[in-house]
């Protein structure tokens, strides 16, 4: 969707997309608003709760069938399983994905850790395409006017056509944009100390893969380390998404800077900031960041 000020002042339900990486503040926003009267949708929240919550269930009932008391159980059906998924708390989704590495510290082989990747980025999809019908059950049963979609920081990975272009048809793309090398430097700490599975495109992977098995000397998958991977391939897929998260907002949405998310305390701050991102690009002014390009990729 695409405003001017005024139009966008005039929009009676408002209906946003938050993209960027995890940890500039997407669902921060999405819980504040939520106090606001809006319809907080959780990308990852739908996934696990839809999409993979059964394969989620296989796995852990997988792992208590090797429990000889457990299995007798299960089998009898005398007890039930289920997920337990929060909204900041998508434990379940984060244990489906795994790790790529060695079997004895917890890794996943490179076959069946690309079985999952496959399975989360279609359930990704889905969850997508759901927006649609989630803006009008917002609306029609719940009386939320307005709609916010926390999208998972992988969005920019998908490559699947449609989608964006879906998301642009029926909400604002907002992309929240780090623009200091501090900014980055800080997230990517954040994340190299507490490693998460992430999703990787197909091709990423490829490319990376073999890189760190030779930089680390290793000769199969077997012999990584899963977090050590993960710390060393972290920095090099935030700066491969930058890029991806700037040819979506650049034809489709709208960009800010972390630093102005930070300073959003509620709903009428986040209107203002909105209004300030479209009267932005409409000047053709764009943000400047950390690369010497601003927010439309120009150098």
């Amino acid at each position: 969707m695409h405003f001017t000020p005024e139009s966008f002042r005039a929009w009676p339900t408002r209906r946003i997309t938050l993209l960027g990486m995890s940890g500039v503040g997407k669902t921060h926003i999405s819980s504040m608003l939520r106090t606001h009267d809006w319809f907080h949708y959780s990308g990852d929240y739908r996934i696990g709760t839809r999409y993979l919550d059964e394969p989620i269930l296989d796995l852990v009932k997988q792992q208590a069938m090797q429990v000889p008391f457990l299995r007798d159980l299960l089998r009898n059906d005398w007890i039930s399983i289920r997920n337990i998924i929060k909204i900041r708390d998508l434990g379940p989704v984060l244990t489906f994905v795994g790790k790529l590495g060695g079997p004895e510290w917890g890794g996943l082989s490179l076959d069946e850790f690309s079985r999952r990747q496959a399975a989360y980025r279609e359930a990704e999809i889905a969850a997508m395409r759901d927006v649609p019908q989630f803006i009008r059950k917002g609306q029609e049963i719940y009386g939320y006017p307005h709609f916010v979609n926390d999208v998972g920081g992988s969005l920019c990975e998908l490559d699947e056509p449609g989608v964006i272009e879906l998301l642009a048809e029926h909400t604002l793309i907002l992309y929240i944009q780090t623009t200091t090398r501090e900014e980055e430097e800080a997230l990517i700490r954040r994340a190299q100390s507490d490693p998460k599975p992430l999703y990787f495109r197909p091709a990423f992977l490829a490319e990376h893969l073999p890189r760190y098995l030779t930089e680390k000397g290793l000769e199969y998958v077997a012999q990584i380390e899963p977090d050590d991977f993960a710390r060393w391939v972290f920095p090099r897929l935030f700066h491969s998404r930058i890029p991806r998260y700037e040819a979506i907002a650049g034809p489709h949405g709208y960009t800010v800077t972390s630093q102005e998310v930070a300073q959003v305390r509620d709903e009428r701050d986040f209107v203002a900031l909105l209004e300030t991102a479209i009267a932005r690009k409409g000047s053709g002014v764009g943000i400047q960041g950390s690369g010497g390009a601003d927010a439309t990729g120009r150098a």
